[in-house]
C-alpha cells in the first residue's frame, strides 16, 4: 500500500539530523519513505501505512499551532509513538504541559517522564528508578526550583552518597567541601542549566539551595523543603532509613537511581533495591519505573543500555536468592538448614563503567 501526506513546512525538523528521524519512522513501523515536491510517499503493509500517515499529519497539525520542537525533542517523541500504537503524536505533545523552571522551558518527552512529573506533583515521596539519561535528576531539580519560586517550600535539599565509582580518588585537596564537590558536580550542572549564576551562587551562600553529601543528612529534620537522593543504588540500606526518615512538614522528596550502576562493595546490599521491596504498596509513595525507551540523550545511549541489559539477563547477574532454612533438610543429607530462620544470599552485580 502506499500513502501520500503533504509536508509544506518543517521538512528539515521532520528529517532530522542526518535523517534520524525518518529513519525512526521507517525502522519502527516497517515502512519505505520518498520525499517528492514536499510530499512524503509512504509504502508498506496497510496497517503500518496508515500509522505513519497519522503521526505525521499530527506533525503538521502541531507546527500550524505554533508548536516547535526544540533539538532532540521530535526523536524522543517519535520513539514513543512508533513503539506504542496507542500513543498519538499529537495526544504525547499536548499531555506533556510546558512549565517554567527558571530560565528553562521544558515538557517531558516520553510518557514515563510525564508520569514522573505527575507523581512528584501529587506524592510526598517519588521514587525514579531507571538507567542513564532517562532524565530523571534534571527533572527532579527543575521540580525542585519550580516549587522554591512558587514559594511551596523555602529551601531545596540536594544530596547523594559519596562512591567512588571504581576510581580510587585518594586524599584529596582543599576544605571538606571542596574534597565533596566533584561527587555532587551533576546536581551543581543542572542548577547552572536553570538558574543564572549569579542568582545559584546567592542561594548556596544563603543556603537556601543546599548540596551536600547523604552523611551530612544524620540528624536533621528538613521541613518545608524539597529534597532530592541521587545516585540511590549506591545507599547501604541504613543510609536509605536514614534519608528517608529525615522528611518533615509541607516536604517533598525524589529518590532517583539506576540499579543497575551500583558500586557498592561486594555483598553490600543497595539500599534503593532494599526501600523498593520494603516500601512498594505503601500509601503516598509513588514509583516510577524508567526503560530505555525514555533515554533521551544520544541514540547510542539507549542502544548501550540495552545491550547491558540483555547481557545481564544472559548471565543472570543481580539477582537475590532467598533460602528458606527452615524447612527439613533434603533426603540426601546435604541440606544446610538449622532451622532458625533463613539467610539471603546475594550474588551481586556484574560490575559495569556508569553509563553517567
Amino acid at each position: 500500500m502506499k500513502s501520500s501526506v503533504r509536508i509544506s513546512r518543517g521538512v528539515e525538523s521532520l528529517f532530522g539530523t542526518r535523517d534520524e528521524n525518518i529513519r525512526l519512522i521507517e525502522a519502527g513501523l516497517g515502512v519505505q519513505t520518498h520525499l517528492l515536491d514536499n510530499n512524503l510517499e509512504i509504502e508498506g503493509e496497510p496497517e503500518n501505512v496508515s500509522r505513519a500517515a497519522n503521526i505525521l499529519e499530527d506533525y503538521n497539525t502541531l507546527l500550524r499551532e505554533g508548536h516547535v520542537f526544540n533539538n532532540g525533542d521530535l526523536n524522543s517523541y517519535l520513539r514513543v509513538v512508533t513503539g506504542d500504537r496507542e500513543v498519538s503524536l499529537r495526544a504525547l505533545v499536548n499531555s506533556g504541559k510546558q512549565r517554567n523552571f527558571g530560565k528553562k522551558v521544558l515538557a517531558p518527552k516520553t510518557v514515563n517522564q510525564r508520569r514522573y512529573l505527575e507523581a512528584i506533583e501529587r506524592n510526598d515521596l517519588v521514587f525514579g528508578i531507571g538507567p542513564a539519561g532517562t532524565g530523571k535528576t534534571y527533572l527532579a531539580v527543575a521540580m525542585g526550583i519550580s516549587a522554591l519560586m512558587n514559594k511551596q517550600v523555602a529551601r531545596i535539599v540536594l544530596t547523594r552518597p559519596a562512591v567512588e565509582a571504581g576510581e580510587r580518588l585518594g586524599f584529596l585537596p582543599g576544605t571538606l567541601q571542596e574534597k565533596v564537590d566533584p561527587y555532587l558536580r551533576p546536581l551543581y550542572d543542572a542548577l547552572y542549566d536553570m538558574l543564572d549564576s549569579e542568582r545559584v551562587e546567592k542561594l548556596l551562600e544563603r543556603n537556601v539551595i543546599e548540596v551536600a553529601p547523604i552523611a551530612f543528612m544524620r540528624g536533621r529534620t528538613l521541613n518545608d523543603s524539597f529534597i532530592i537522593l541521587d545516585e540511590a543504588q549506591n545507599c547501604t540500606v541504613e543510609q536509605m532509613k536514614m534519608v528517608l526518615t529525615r522528611q518533615g512538614f509541607n516536604s517533598k522528596m525524589v529518590v532517583n537511581g539506576d540499579v543497575t550502576q551500583i558500586d557498592l562493595p561486594a555483598g553490600r546490599r543497595s539500599g534503593l533495591v532494599d526501600a523498593t521491596e520494603v516500601l512498594r504498596g505503601v500509601e503516598g509513595i509513588s514509583f516510577v519505573q524508567f526503560d530505555e525507551k525514555d533515554v533521551v540523550r544520544h541514540v547510542l545511549v539507549q542502544r548501550i543500555v540495552k545491550a547491558y541489559e540483555r547481557y545481564n539477563e544472559a548471565i543472570g547477574a543481580g539477582r537475590q536468592l532467598t533460602l528458606p532454612l527452615a524447612e527439613p533438610p533434603a533426603e540426601n543429607g546435604n541440606g544446610n538448614g538449622n532451622g532458625n530462620g533463613e539467610v539471603k544470599v546475594v550474588i551481586p552485580a556484574a560490575e559495569t563503567a556508569p553509563l553517567d
